[in-house]
């Protein structure tokens, strides 16, 4: 049997670009390389295109430094075609069978992508456009959850045109205090604060619309930070649970504590959870995942208070796969190897394409 062409895309415009690195690089050590030929393309912070793999780099992954692009080609993925074509040399094209998009925040998982690939009319790994683009806008998240009346903390959310007619005061009395605020569109905890004060409610919004034109603010909620990976498409599954402890020295689960500082957070799986609690999550899981449409897999995040209630803060549909991330651990933990997780993901992403085949665009 031929091996199946991957086409794992990384970096892109976002502010999590070097995110998607440390990613990228660890779903290459991970892949099957008898299974798959892989096809590294990497995306600029200007959003240009290159292919970077060369067989030393796969030969030899622990050495591979996706950074760097110098001396890449260029490429271009054109519709109807399925194929790299490098834009100096046209006649040079790489097939394409199935695209792994490695890339964190806006321009990667938030549907735009996506859309791209859909036009394209290539299978991918991860949500469709509408799951993508959901489950990136918190924001429109929110508000599908709270109408489906699932468990969510207060929120509110406040548009950069609007800035100057919010106050801290109005946010005390909807929120209390302190309280997060954050973009709408992004993750990993980029362009995340805690407020406990008026100045640092106008500094924390003008740190949030660096990166978005619409910013979220979130009730504090004392509680033990949880997680759940969820996989599959028409019949998810979801995996024993996790926890995150925030080293002391971090006020919250930050950019820095997560991928800055190797002791930021200490991971604990399977979380110390009663048995009835753990399935109880799990459950909950699905449901969101089904909820906002989610498609491929998904990591959703909650909030469990010390009287045992569960509150959902927020899904993540493309989750970090470095090695300390906690959607492969969690699979590791339920017994799924990084390996094995890649397969069915994969798997999952030939069999949602093929399902999209089926129906009619006209008449």
């Amino acid at each position: 049997m031929s091996k199946i062409n991957v086409c794992i895309l990384y970096g892109g415009k976002s502010a999590e670009h070097e995110v998607s690195l440390l990613s990228a690089t660890n779903v290459v050590r991970s892949l099957d390389k008898e299974k798959y030929n892989i096809i590294l393309t990497g995306i600029d912070k200007d959003g240009k295109w290159y292919l970077k793999s060369t067989p030393d780099e796969l030969t030899h992954p622990d050495q591979l430094s996706l950074e760097d692009l110098t001396g890449a080609s260029e490429v271009t993925l054109l519709p109807e075609r399925k194929y790299l074509m490098k834009v100096h040399s046209p006649e040079e094209k790489i097939n394409i069978d199935v695209v792994l998009p490695i890339m964190h925040g806006p321009h990667g998982e938030d549907g735009s992508m996506q859309g791209y690939l859909e036009i394209i009319d290539l299978p991918y790994v991860g949500c469709n456009v509408l799951g993508a683009a959901i489950g990136m806008d918190k924001d429109v998240m929110k508000r599908l959850l709270r109408d489906a009346g699932l468990p969510i903390g207060k929120f509110e959310v406040i548009h950069k045109h609007d800035q100057n007619t919010t106050t801290y005061k109005d946010m005390v009395s909807s929120l209390g205090e302190p309280m997060f605020i954050k973009p709408a569109n992004l993750g990993s905890s980029v362009g995340v604060s805690k407020v406990t004060n008026a100045q640092e409610f106008e500094d924390a919004l003008e740190k949030a619309f660096e990166f978005d034109t619409k910013a979220i603010c979130e009730e504090f909620i004392l509680g033990r930070e949880v997680e759940c990976a969820v996989l599959g498409n028409n019949n998810p599954q979801a995996s024993t649970i996790g926890e995150i402890i925030t080293n002391p020295g971090h006020d919250f689960y930050s950019y820095e504590a997560k991928y800055m500082d190797e002791t930021g957070a200490l991971l604990v799986i399977p979380a110390e959870v009663e048995p009835e609690k753990m399935v109880e999550l799990q459950g909950l899981a699905i449901e969101v995942f089904k909820c906002l449409e989610l498609r491929g897999l998904a990591r959703v995040d909650f909030f469990l208070t010390a009287e045992g209630r569960i509150l959902i803060n927020e899904p993540n549909t493309l989750p970090g796969f470095t090695n300390i991330s906690m959607y492969p651990r969690l699979w590791q933990a339920s017994g799924k190897s990084y390996t094995q997780l890649l397969d069915e993901l994969i798997a999952l992403a030939i069999e949602d394409h093929y399902s999209k085949q089926q129906i009619k665009h006209s008449s």
